[in-house]
């Protein structure tokens, strides 16, 4: 599997350039990406912003497998009509993917190089056609992978997405919400029991404020590629603090001066963040040449 940290190409949909909302936010995104020099682009043919739920999931430096993107929240009259075409997106940009017949979308996705983890949404949404070990099965062969961790889908989130409550560091540990274990709730006991049982350690995002925001949520929704930790901010109590315990938790991004922060308020505001509204990809044979001209350009 391919992982964020080895990704050097970053796409966005061109609704984040072309909409007069998103103006600010794109135009600080493309001057830290140009400072870096990262790869990017925005997708033509993109209905909503949130490209990580239906572009597909890249397993080696050939293979993109497109899983059928009809999650249930998309058979409301809300979604259905800003429903993506993956299709139509990857035909532009010249990507040949390998179909399947499960049902998914990408935010339910976090990765390693032998570990995918996911809500159990994705059980009750391919009941119809699978059973729960053929399910497994069939998502260990198409993403190359030893595991498929299943961790139990937090209700308050209707889109049982994984990729706003842990995200991995390395192959050992993953990065959550330390508010999942003060929870009230028993969610934080059963994510850490189902980490336990994988072998996971889950390394807590904590914040010593007087009143937590509801946004704070959004710091695990941060976008990872190789030469870049790009974390979002909201203007609120805990933003500096979250900054702080990133440049700990990833040291070797720290000391290449790889972090960067940006103002994310007007993805939260929509619901979603970093994460949710990229989708990185790693290409190779990019040369500098090709960099500086590409990462420029509207579509690739």
């Amino acid at each position: 599997m391919i992982t964020d940290s080895q990704t050097n190409r970053v796409y966005f949909s061109q609704l984040l350039e072309n909409k007069l909302q998103y103006a600010v936010f794109s135009k600080d995104l493309k001057s830290i990406l140009d400072k870096h020099g990262i790869h990017y682009g925005f997708l033509p043919e993109t209905l909503d912003i949130w490209c990580r739920d239906y572009m597909p999931v890249q397993t080696n430096s050939d293979n993109f497998i497109q899983y059928r993107y009809e999650p249930d929240y998309l058979l409301s009259k809300k979604y259905r009509r800003i429903k993506t075409y993956p299709d139509l997106v990857c035909d532009h940009i010249g990507i040949q993917t390998r179909k399947t017949n499960i049902i998914l979308d990408g935010g339910n996705i976090v990765k390693s190089k032998n570990k995918v983890i996911m809500t159990d949404k994705i059980i009750p949404e391919n009941s119809p056609h699978f059973l729960k070990a053929e399910l497994l099965s069939e998502l260990r062969k198409l993403f190359e992978v030893d595991e498929i961790v299943l961790i139990p889908w937090f209700i308050e989130d209707e889109f049982g997405h994984a990729d706003g409550i842990l995200r991995f560091i390395d192959e050992e540990q993953v990065l959550v919400d330390g508010y999942h274990k003060l929870s009230k709730s028993a969610y934080g006991e059963k994510l850490y029991k189902v980490l336990k049982m994988h072998h996971l350690k889950p390394v807590e995002l904590n914040f010593n404020v007087r009143y937590q925001s509801n946004k704070n949520w959004g710091y695990l929704n941060f976008l990872q590629m190789e030469k870049l930790l790009l974390i979002p901010y909201f203007g609120i109590d805990e933003d500096e603090q979250a900054l702080m315990q990133f440049k700990q938790i990833f040291p070797e991004y720290a000391d290449k001066g790889q972090i960067e922060s940006i103002d994310a308020s007007v993805l939260i505001k929509d619901g979603g963040v970093l994460n949710c509204a990229s989708w990185n990809i790693m290409r190779q044979g990019l040369s500098v040449a090709s960099k500086m001209l590409n990462s420029r350009s509207r579509i690739l």
